[in-house]
Parts: structure tokens; C-alpha cells; sequence
């Protein structure tokens, strides 16, 4: 006969059997199952949907929505223009700076965002496309931009008397869809009208922000319709009673900082001297936001006086990091050849020998996944594959052999240069229709 506490043991183990057993069944359900539905269901909700894509269509237009993996429907290679900097161009992940898209370039004073817009602007104009500037600090150097290889006569440029003036300008450069690349020097100096024509000492305080957030909400749309590369430059101001972080911010508000894809931090780092004399800028530039790549990389290069960024330096540097330059001492080599002593000489031998520069450059390209030479010189990208005795004989026939096509080429640059010339015209045709509205009468005079 089992005792009581045999009894209370049984019925413990019975308990916990039980337990197991409906656990086991719970264990057995699907939710995968359950939620499938049957091909009656799924065929009622693909003609649901396709009656819902249907509508949005003929409400709003074709192509307002589409299916991300159709062919056409987007267009996955990010288009992008060099900044004249390999190590730039590198740091920013894509080659470039992304066409379609708002980047901020914000620092210091004399610290070099105006050279680097315009490097940008020059390496676009390579390439024929069509640059647009507008300088609201009525402060552009033309002599200067043409040192950095802009060319001048070629560029659209723009002088507004406000800041309202300026994004309407900006605007219609845009919507026009025939401008590459469009800089705006500097939010800064977008002032509001209601400044301009109020006296002296007149508090408007958040105004230029409200400006600022307005013209974007517009600009946005078809800055990524026109694929236009927006540029922004910025200054940099101090927050008052901070007493911990950074007391720097830009000027206009929070919204170019949302808006933008891409935002550089240049700074002044340190001088170039040849003996005594200051002969350039050593400048350092963080990518503090970048949407198309990992932000927070920085990079440094060599800002010339009176030539720009250095090319042969930016590669220079880039190559002796990654192995290809071998420096001893003071000296440095390429392949087992002496390029010289000093780092002046060995940029020096850069530019004596596109060759050697082109070569390089391919090499870092790939080494870093940018897989294509990005806005580069013609004349580069043309010696680009010598590489060695035998590709450079392969070259000098090759070019032998060209001078058969000439004929075909000079037809090729016509074509090229009449599309360039008429989307210019169409840019130019943009402007002109703005300040004819200007003249109109609709806007008010200056108080002086």
C-alpha cells in the first residue's frame, strides 16, 4: 500500500507529464502556416494592389509610383563629379560628390571651400557639362577661378541683390535640367529682403532659417529629377554660454544639415613654405555626413597658391600609404626608379610624367573599389593602360594609327560641343526669363 508522500510524488509527476504533453502540441503549430494565405487570397490582393498603382497613376501622372527592381525604373549607378582630389574623392566612398543630390561644404575663413567648389566646377566643365555660379558674397575671383582650370567664359554666373533672389535663381537654373553642377557662395550671405530693406540694427531673428527650410522643401524634388550637383557653401559660427562640445554651427538654420547628403568640414592645418616663403595651405577635410558611404573619414592634401589642390601631391601621398611609392629616407622610387629627393622633387616627376600619374591613379582606384577613372583629364585617361616598356610601344602605334581618324574625331567633338552649346542656351534662356521677371517690377526698391 503507496504512502501519502508516494501519493503527492505520483501526482507531481503526472502534473509535469501533463505540462510536457501540451507544451509538445503547442510546439507543433505553425504561425508560418496560419498566416499563409490561399492562391484565391493572394490573387485578390495583386489585383487590389495593382488597382490601387492604377489609380495613383491616373491621378498623378505616370512613373509616380513604380516597382524599385524594374528595369529603368531608377537608375542604380550613382552618377558622380571628382573634387580634383583623389584622396577626397576616395574618403567620399563613390568617386565624387553624388549628382542629383545637396552637399554642404562648411569651415573656417581662407580655409579653402570657395578652391574646392571650384575644382569641382572645373572637373565638371571637363567633362562638357554645364556649371552655374551663384555668388551671393559678390566676392568671386575670376582671375583666380581661371588658375584652377574653370573656364571662365563658359560659366554662368549670378550676383543677386537677396537671398530670396538667389534661390529663385537657384531654382530655375535647376528645373531647367541643362546645369551639372550649381554652387551657392555662401548661405551666409543669403540675406532675407525684409533685412535689406529694414534699417540698421532691426532684430529678424530665425529669418534666414525660415528662408533657408522654405527654398529647400522646393529645391529637393528637382535637384534629384535634374540630377544637379548642389553645392552649398557655408560659414561657421560660435554658440554663446556653451560651456561643454562643440561651440561651432553654420549659419541658416537646421535644415541645409538635413537636407544635405554630403557635408565637409575643411580646416587649415598647417603652411607649404619653399624656404621662407608661404607657398600653400596643408588642408584636412572631414566628411562628417555622407549618405551614399561611411561618414567621419578625413583626408588630407596639399592647396597650392595660385594652382588649387595638388594633384601629384593628393596622389603622391595616397601611393606612398598604400605601398606603390617606396620612400627611403628623404628619397622616393617608383618601380626601382629614383623619382628624386624631397617631396617637392618626387612631385615634381609627377608632372613631368603623366605616365607614371596615370598609372598610379588607376592602381589606387582600384585598390580602394572605385573601379573607373572619374572625371579625370583626357590626356590621362588616354596613357591610362601604357604600363611598361611593351604598353608604351603599343601606345606610340597606337597613336600613329590615329591620326587616320581625325577627320571622325573632329566630327564627334562638333556633335559634343552643339549638345553642350544647347543646353547652355537652355541655361542661359532660365536666367534670362528670371530677370526679365525681375525687371517686371516684382520686386520692391531698396531702401538705402
Amino acid at each position: 500500500m503507496a504512502t501519502p508522500s508516494e501519493h503527492r510524488t505520483e501526482h507531481r509527476a503526472e502534473h509535469k507529464a501533463e505540462h510536457r504533453t501540451e507544451a509538445k502540441h503547442e510546439s507543433k503549430i505553425d504561425p508560418k502556416i496560419d498566416l499563409k494565405l490561399d492562391p484565391k487570397q493572394q490573387a485578390e490582393r495583386l489585383k487590389a494592389l495593382d488597382l490601387a498603382v492604377s489609380t495613383i497613376e491616373k491621378q498623378f501622372g505616370k512613373g509616380s509610383i513604380m516597382r524599385l527592381g524594374a528595369e529603368g525604373t531608377l537608375n542604380k549607378d550613382i552618377e558622380v563629379v571628382s573634387t580634383g582630389s583623389l584622396g577626397l574623392d576616395i574618403a567620399l566612398g563613390i568617386g565624387g560628390l553624388p549628382k542629383g543630390r545637396i552637399v554642404e561644404v562648411f569651415g573656417p575663413e581662407s580655409s579653402g571651400k570657395t578652391t574646392i567648389a571650384l575644382s569641382v566646377c572645373a572637373q565638371a566643365q571637363k567633362q562638357g557639362g554645364v556649371v552655374a555660379f551663384v555668388d551671393a558674397e559678390h566676392a568671386l575671383d575670376v582671375n583666380y577661378a581661371r588658375k584652377l582650370g574653370v573656364h571662365i567664359e563658359d560659366l554662368l554666373i549670378s550676383q543677386p541683390d537677396t537671398g530670396e533672389q538667389a534661390l529663385e535663381i537657384t531654382e530655375t537654373l535647376v528645373r531647367s535640367g541643362a546645369v551639372d553642377v550649381l554652387v551657392v557662395d555662401s548661405v551666409a550671405a543669403l540675406v532675407p529682403r525684409a533685412e535689406i530693406e529694414g534699417e540698421m540694427g532691426d532684430s529678424h531673428m530665425g529669418l534666414q532659417a525660415r528662408l533657408m527650410s522654405q527654398a529647400l522643401r522646393k529645391l529637393t524634388a528637382a535637384i534629384s529629377r535634374s540630377k544637379t550637383l548642389v553645392i552649398f557653401i557655408n560659414q561657421i559660427r560660435m554658440k554663446i554660454g556653451v560651456m561643454f562640445g562643440n561651440p561651432e554651427t553654420t549659419t541658416g538654420g537646421n535644415a541645409l544639415k538635413f537636407y544635405s547628403s554630403v557635408r565637409m568640414d575643411v580646416r587649415r592645418v598647417g603652411a607649404i613654405k619653399n624656404g621662407e616663403d608661404v607657398t600653400g595651405n596643408r588642408t584636412a577635410v572631414k566628411i562628417v555626413k555622407n549618405k551614399m558611404a561611411p561618414p567621419f573619414t578625413k583626408v588630407e592634401f596639399d592647396l597650392m597658391y595660385n594652382e588649387g589642390i595638388s594633384a601629384e601631391g593628393d596622389i603622391l601621398d595616397l601611393a606612398t600609404t598604400a605601398n606603390l611609392v617606396e620612400k627611403s629616407g628623404a628619397w622616393f622610387s617608383y618601380q626601382g626608379e629614383r623619382m628624386g629627393q624631397g617631396r617637392d622633387q618626387a612631385k615634381q616627376f609627377l608632372r613631368e610624367n603623366p605616365k607614371a600619374t596615370a598609372e598610379l591613379r588607376t592602381k589606387l582606384l582600384a585598390a580602394n573599389g572605385i573601379g573607373q577613372l572619374l572625371m579625370t583629364n583626357p590626356s590621362e585617361v588616354e596613357k591610362t593602360d601604357v604600363k611598361g616598356a611593351k604598353d608604351a610601344k603599343d601606345a606610340k602605334d597606337g597613336k600613329d594609327a590615329k591620326d587616320g581618324k581625325d577627320a571622325k574625331d573632329a566630327g564627334s567633338r562638333e556633335v559634343a560641343s552643339r549638345e553642350v552649346g544647347s543646353r547652355e542656351a537652355a541655361a542661359k534662356d532660365a536666367v534670362s526669363k528670371d530677370a526679365a521677371l525681375k525687371d517686371a517690377g516684382t520686386r520692391k526698391p531698396v531702401k538705402h
